[in-house]
């Protein structure tokens, strides 16, 4: 486990955890705790004499098996059966198992970005995030509609309309997401932004909801941030580590100039996440800031041990 699994489970007297601590430590969001004990009867939580949920640590451990199984491409319909035999990890599902899941919701969700249908479009959404982990619905369903929806903008009449579309739902969306639970979050605060010349938030507000799902805070600065800007920032509203996304090339002076710069004028971490990690890592190293990759939760452990040390 974790430093801050850790730390959390340390907190608690009686060996008994709410549902927003126990959020916190397995990433899952209490609407989809709530419908695996409801739907699924994949949890039975302790009741407090108010109703409030109360999960004890093999509770925690049961999601952290459940959430491996999800992650191998297992349907929720399908996770108590396999728990029930004793099969926790290591599981091979036909190719086509995985696939259906996902490719059900993309067709659903492409057709409604196609007929520019929002109600449509939420409802999928929200059930996705009723049901599976939220990196899970960001990795399986939002990223690959969005690389969808770029590739073949050329191929439609309204291609670009329908780009845009969604972009404004998704920013919609989880912008109102990210500032509710925001407000309740209280663990290190992560300044995020996209570099210099990038102009897509989506891969950045996926990942700051993320991050708030984890128990961070954020203070987000959006798209096309001249990184000259940010120590200023931190001196006016501290964070305690500063995390920066791209997807398109960078140019010499920002990897050589802007960001060795930013790195020396603030105190904290300084972490690069997205396509651009991957094409520079040896660059962003060498400037002093630390490449987090282009995965989500890969990224987000990362992020947590270098703070956790």
């Amino acid at each position: 486990m974790s430093a801050k699994i850790n730390q959390l489970l340390q907190t608690q007297d009686n060996g008994l955890y709410p549902i927003r601590t126990v959020s916190a430590l397995t990433g899952v969001n209490p609407i989809t705790l709530r419908a695996w004990e409801r739907r699924y009867r994949l949890i039975t939580p302790e009741r407090t004499p108010k109703g409030h949920r109360l999960y004890s640590k093999e509770d925690i451990e049961l999601i952290h098996r459940i959430t491996a199984l999800l992650d191998q491409g297992i349907a929720i319909s399908q996770v108590k059966p396999l728990l029930e035999q004793g099969h926790t990890r290591d599981i091979n599902p036909p190719d086509t198992m995985s696939a259906d899941i996902w490719s059900h919701y993309l067709d659903i969700m492409l057709n409604a970005v196609g007929n520019f249908d929002e109600n449509r479009l939420d409802n999928i959404y929200n059930d996705a995030l009723s049901l599976y982990p939220v990196d899970l619905v960001s990795s399986r369903l939002i990223t690959p509609l969005l690389k969808t929806l770029g590739a073949h903008w050329k191929e439609s009449d309204s291609g670009i309309a329908e780009e845009h579309f969604f972009g404004v739902y998704l920013r919609n969306k989880l912008g109102a997401r990210i500032q509710h639970m925001n407000l309740r979050a209280t663990g290190p605060r992560l300044l995020i932004a996209c570099l210099p010349g990038e102009q897509h938030e989506s891969g950045m507000l996926l990942f700051a909801l993320a991050a708030i799902h984890r128990g961070f805070r954020t203070l987000i600065l959006g798209a096309n941030l001249p990184l000259g800007q940010i120590p200023a920032v931190m001196k006016k509203r501290p964070c305690d580590a500063i995390t920066l996304s791209g997807f398109t090339r960078a140019g010499r002076d920002l990897l050589q100039k802007q960001l060795p710069d930013l790195v020396a004028d603030v105190s904290v971490p300084v972490f690069i996440g997205g396509a651009l990690c991957a094409r520079y890592q040896q660059d962003i190293e060498s400037a002093g800031a630390i490449p987090a990759g282009t995965e989500i939760h890969a990224g987000l452990e990362t992020i947590a041990n270098r703070l956790n040390n």
